[in-house]
């Protein structure tokens, strides 16, 4: 619970014994007396009213009215890719070779020597707070994949851990655990990273969260945009990471959860790397940002290509018991966080990519290709189907379901007024740039 927040509506609403209201809703979580919480109350109410005539460009919030589920940011569909082209726009132009405008899940820049610096961060799943060290496994591997799918060897970890005031000190610990398996097995170290509290003494409560990131070199990239017409689409076995996790765990199908626990995506990667092959390659990804529906998109866009796909191909390559979880719960496993490795590549080398995976002990195949048309298609039982991104993913939980995948219809509206949140926050970057520029030479 956020007790910042809850005092600072009740002000704003006016409401009548607010601090008796604040004190009651801590002791529901913290076992303290009311004294105590009254105290607490009483001082963050004191703290807010404070901060609430705090005015000036750099203290005035930009305000879209636009929430983040009501937008589905972070929900990877439809809004989330959206609220991803505006976080590129008020960064701006930079040196990168490849930054957050090209939608990949990393970011590379040139090094002095000559090769490429690639650069990723991951957040745990939002699900998994309760579950500490399958949080830490599943985030370092995805950190891990981020980095490889650029072409790129991992050189080491970092992680930033915030657990909520009354979360359990164990949890730091069982977290670091998971994270740490995974670098044990690859031989990437966990180097640093920030241990906190969210919101100090103003959130209470067990909730964990954070993020995981990595940093690895390469002399070749296979980034997104350099996906060609022609390519076959070719995709490794996927048994789900994070995402496939909750869903087992929230539908009571715990038995699931273990075939997530495994570095087959991990394992394809270093054949690839340790072979010529990586140099005929085009691009790399992951099946995660909503999906093969979601990546399809991302792809596309970014490289200026159309993509057609065998669904009964993919199939195939989902772990069974997943794939019977998924059907059971009637989720759609083209718009889930599969894992898997996904590949384009020039036809004529895409049988000797196959045989070196299989020969790694993972199953690929090929899954699709790259055309010229500007969207993306999925053939199912015969008949081609549009193969654009839901509002958000496909609905894996049951709070997930019970708020739906459909498009608002005031989508449009919010659209416009997160357009002008994100012009209002580059306004404010270039008046405080602008300002520090004459105090300062880089």
């Amino acid at each position: 619970m956020d007790i910042e927040n809850y005092a600072k509506k009740g002000i704003i609403k006016g409401e009548k014994n607010l601090e008796e209201k604040i004190a009651q809703r801590i002791i529901e979580i913290k076992d303290i007396s009311f004294e105590s919480a009254k105290r607490i109350a009483q001082a963050a109410i004191t703290e807010v009213n404070c901060a609430l005539d705090a005015e000036g460009d750099i203290l005035t919030s930009t305000k879209s009215g636009v929430t983040m589920g009501q937008f589905g940011v972070g929900s990877r569909g439809l809004g989330d890719f959206y609220a991803h082209e505006k976080i590129a726009e008020v960064i701006g132009d930079t040196n990168a070779i490849v930054d957050s405008s090209h939608l990949d899940d990393s970011g590379v820049i040139k090094n002095i020597g000559g090769d490429y610096i690639v650069l990723t961060v991951d957040g745990l799943h939002s699900r998994l707070s309760d579950y500490p060290f399958l949080s830490g496994f599943h985030v370092a591997r995805a950190s891990l994949r981020d980095v490889y799918v650029m072409g790129a060897r991992p050189l080491a970890l970092f992680s930033d851990i915030h657990i909520a005031d009354d979360g359990d000190v164990a949890k730091i610990f069982d977290h670091i655990a998971g994270i740490t398996t995974v670098s044990e097995i690859t031989g990437i170290p966990l180097v640093t990273g920030s241990t906190l509290r969210i919101g100090g003494d103003m959130v209470i409560g067990e909730r964990m969260t954070g993020g995981l990131g990595a940093i690895g070199i390469t002399e070749t990239l296979t980034s997104r945009v350099l996906t060609q017409e022609g390519d076959l689409i070719l995709m490794t076995e996927g048994a789900g990471g994070g995402t496939i996790s909750t869903t087992a765990l929230y539908y009571g199908m715990h038995e699931v959860v273990e075939e997530t626990i495994n570095l087959k995506f991990i394992k394809a990667c270093e054949a690839l790397l340790k072979s010529d092959l990586i140099n005929h390659i085009h691009s790399m990804t992951d099946v995660t940002n909503g999906g093969i529906r979601g990546d399809a998109n991302e792809i596309s866009r970014t490289a200026n290509v159309g993509m057609v796909f065998y669904d009964e191909a993919i199939k195939d390559l989902i772990n069974q018991k997943v794939f019977r979880m998924l059907r059971k719960l009637e989720i759609d496993h083209l718009g889930v966080s599969l894992d898997s490795l996904l590949i384009t590549i020039p036809e004529k080398y895409a049988e000797d990519v196959i045989d070196l995976v299989q020969n790694a002990g993972v199953k690929i195949d090929i899954i699709g290709k790259v055309v010229h048309e500007k969207s993306s298609k999925i053939i199912i039982d015969g008949e081609t189907k549009d193969f654009t991104p839901q509002f958000r993913e496909s609905a894996y939980t049951p709070i997930k379901k019970a708020v739906g995948e459909d498009t608002p219809n005031n989508f449009s509206a919010m659209k416009e007024a997160v357009d002008i949140a994100a012009k209002e926050a580059s306004n404010k970057k270039r008046k405080v740039v602008k300002k520090l520029k004459d105090e300062i030479v880089f």
